[in-house]
């Protein structure tokens, strides 16, 4: 070998080095996973179709705060296949709100309301969104909705799949499913208050099992243009507690 054979070498480390570069290169991408395969991950870390589907009842219970000295005890009730009743608790006196699903009532003591009230047809509507138990992504082509991936996200430094979500009544939100769990993470909807509609930020976390399925425990709700976020803590869920169709009509809607 002559005393410059070293410059061959390097020529071949620096060749062979090239050509692995190019390879890798010219090979395919992991393919993205599809809409679909995402909505089944995060199904499946829910705990599985078939053992949510087999919650009929729910119970929550935790507390609400708005702000320094503005903190609730809630109660949130729901029955499939469109019932809730949702009881907050301030200063000693408790507001009540309840939907059959097609009509609902409010009996709010903190607003002069001494007797049951009749629900807008637009809340009674967005209760019976909010009474799907285990949510509209969870067979969402038989419940009528269509989905659709629509890029990815940050979301508190975390990297979520962004899934627009069109619900059967036209609404649309966006779901925001983190890449590695496949927990979601946070929504996006409108909502109308006060007849005027705005942009709700909800995001999730600290999740838990219960019964086989994964709940969050800690909700935080923000509304554009307001600064005030809305902080839920849950305490405690209880799956499949006897609730009567009497606790969502508005005769007991006090009790």
């Amino acid at each position: 070998m002559s005393r410059g054979g070293g410059v061959p070498l390097r020529g071949g480390l620096m060749s062979f080095a090239m050509t692995l570069f190019a390879t890798a290169l010219a090979a395919p991408a992991t393919p993205s996973p599809t809409v679909d395969e995402i909505v089944a991950r995060y199904v499946a870390g829910l705990g599985g179709q078939e053992t949510i589907r087999s919650i009929r009842t729910l119970r929550e219970k935790g507390r609400i705060t708005a702000g320094p000295q503005r903190e609730a005890v809630v109660t949130r009730e729901r029955k499939r296949p469109s019932s809730t009743r949702f009881e907050f608790t301030v200063q000693g006196v408790t507001s009540v709100f309840v939907s059959n699903g097609h009509r609902g009532w409010k009996m709010s003591p903190l607003e002069g309301d001494l007797e049951p009230q009749p629900l807008p047809d637009q809340v009674v509507a967005e209760a019976a969104e909010q009474a799907d138990i285990e949510g509209p992504l969870v067979d969402w082509k038989a419940k009528g909705h269509q989905v659709e991936l629509a890029g990815r996200e940050a979301v508190d430094s975390r990297d979520a799949y962004k899934v627009k979500l069109t619900l059967n009544s036209g609404a649309v939100r966006y779901e925001y499913l983190d890449v590695d769990s496949f927990i979601r993470v946070r929504s996006d909807s409108t909502r109308q208050l006060r007849g005027h509609a705005v942009q709700i930020e909800t995001t999730f976390g600290d999740h838990r099992m219960t019964g086989g399925v994964l709940f969050p425990h800690l909700i935080e709700v923000a509304a554009s243009g307001r600064p005030q976020h809305t902080r839920i803590v849950v305490d405690s869920i209880e799956i499949n507690p006897p609730l009567s169709d009497a606790r969502f009509t508005m005769s007991t809607a006090g009790e």
